[in-house]
Formats: structure tokens, C-alpha cells, sequence
């Protein structure tokens, strides 16, 4: 699915510090390349001179990403963060999985190496490693995504919980924008992810938008026929001298389409 709810004008503005706005703009997968463009000149470049630097060899998914380490390649885990699937073996493509997954690629795209900080364990149970990514030019990543709604707190395992206050405030300011992930309703669950509660929801927005668009139309179709006495059919224009007080047995959108079913204009 290449369409999502995803706030481009107003992630711009929770970039620059603004947060009083919220927006449901629709927006396609390519206009992330808009949002990195804006995070890469307004975001906050952390200090990363501390940190280790590692070849940058693939991006995986939103929240993962293939390095050397050790002269070996290894997928590092971004710690504290998970964001929607692109292509998991059981949950398959999550929305908003493609678009997180982009971002964290162009956010890195010109970029040969990262830096990684790390907490206190190195690892997880699949022998992952897990550390807090940082572009070369300080930028952090997991703070970017959850700035942008494509991803939420997670997997907060002790000892590694350094920056989980952190990044629940920067979550906070997005669940109140409603942007990205946090645009429909019930989709983002403690669990993870709820992608019969995003279809459930953008479908019906889909028909509401649908039945508005119906009500609409036909409240655009004011030409009121009548068939009167003689069994002449006769349509009025509003504004006309007995248009007020005809009573329509058939309404009509157009002239041509009262005219087709037989009915002629009223000569006042």
C-alpha cells in the first residue's frame, strides 16, 4: 500500500519546534524524501565524537541495519525504537513499514559509515546488536523517526535504557499531532502494530468521505420536475416565479438530463 496518512506540512513544523497544529494531509512514499531533506537542515546534531564509527554496508527495515563490525557483517538492532515491517515472515508488510524504511535509507543515503552508541548489554537474543545510530553528522536517527511518527517506544529491556525518557517525549509530542503512525486510531497497540485496525479505520474514512461526496451531489441537483394536471412535464429552475411552491416528483442535476427523461423547461 503506497498511500498513507502521513503529516508532511506539520512534521516540518514539529521539526522547527512547533506543535500546536495537527494535519491528515495524504501524501505519497515519495514525498518522504521532502521530510528528510527538512530533518537533515533543521534537525538538533548531537555530539558523536564519543561514539564509534562502523561501515555502513545495507538499510533493512526502518529500525535495522546491516555493518562491518569486527571485520564480519553484522545487522544492528536500533535500540529503544520499533517501526512498522516492510517484509516479516509472519506480519508481512505493516502501513507505514515502506515509508519508515525509507526515511532511515535517505536519512543515511551518501553515507559510508555510522556512528553507533552503544548501552550496556551489545547484544539481543538473536545475537543482534543494539545500539543508538547517529548519521555522520549527529543526527539521531531513532529520535528523527519517532519525531516523524513512523515508529513507536519499544522493547524497553533493562539494563539498556538510557535514552527511553527521551524518546517518550519526543513520542508524546507525536501522538498529540496525530501524524504517521499515530494518524488512525488503535493502530499502534503495546503489542505492536494493528493492521486490521488500520484498514477497519482508513476504510471507514473511505466511505465517509464517499457518502459526503454522494450527499453532495444529489443536494447539487436542484431542477424540480412536476407532471402536471394535463400530464405535461414540466422542470423548474430555481429562482424562477413557481419554482418555491412546485412540488418535485422527480429532481434533476442538469437541464440535459431532465430534458432526456422528457420533461421541458417552464416558460416562467
Amino acid at each position: 500500500m503506497k498511500k498513507f496518512y502521513l503529516a508532511l506540512f506539520f512534521s516540518t513544523l514539529l521539526i522547527s519546534g512547533c506543535t500546536e497544529e495537527t494535519s491528515t494531509d495524504i501524501i505519497e512514499t515519495e514525498d518522504i524524501q521532502g521530510i528528510v531533506a527538512s530533518t537533515k537542515e533543521t534537525a538538533e546534531k548531537h555530539d558523536v565524537s564519543k561514539f564509534e564509527e562502523y561501515e555502513l554496508q545495507d538499510i533493512i527495515d526502518g529500525d535495522t541495519i546491516r555493518i562491518k563490525y569486527n571485520g564480519s557483517p553484522e545487522k544492528v538492532r536500533f535500540l529503544l525504537v520499533d517501526t512498522p515491517e516492510t517484509n516479516h515472515e509472519t506480519l508481512g508488510e505493516q502501513p507505514y513499514g515502506p515509508e519508515a524504511k525509507e526515511f532511515t535509507k535517505q536519512l543515511l543515503a551518501g553515507q559510508d559509515t555510522v556512528y553507533l552508541e552503544f548501552d550496556v548489554s551489545y547484544r539481543d537474543k538473536y545475537k543482534r546488536l543494539l545500539a543508538y545510530v547517529y548519521t555522520k553528522d549527529g543526527i539521531s536517527v531513532q529520535e528523527q523517526l519517532l519525531k516523524n511518527g513512523l515508529a513507536r517506544v519499544a522493547y524497553i529491556y533493562d539494563p539498556n535504557t538510557k535514552h527511553v525518557d527521551w524518546f517518550k517525549s519526543i513520542q508524546k509530542t507525536a501522538q498529540k499531532s496525530a501524524i504517521g503512525i499515530w494518524s488512525v486510531e488503535d493502530y499502534v497497540t503495546n503489542r505492536g502494530y494493528d493492521k486490521d485496525a488500520y484498514y477497519a479505520a482508513t476504510k471507514d474514512n473511505s466511505e465517509t468521505e464517499n457518502d459526503e461526496s454522494n450527499t453532495a451531489n444529489k443536494n447539487s441537483c436542484v431542477i424540480k420536475g412536476n407532471i402536471n394536471s394535463k400530464g405535461n412535464k414540466i422542470y423548474h429552475m430555481p429562482g424562477q416565479r413557481d419554482y418555491d411552491n412546485t412540488v418535485a416528483e422527480e429532481m434533476f442535476c442538469t437541464e440535459e438530463e431532465a430534458e432526456a427523461a422528457g420533461f421541458i423547461p417552464a416558460t416562467r
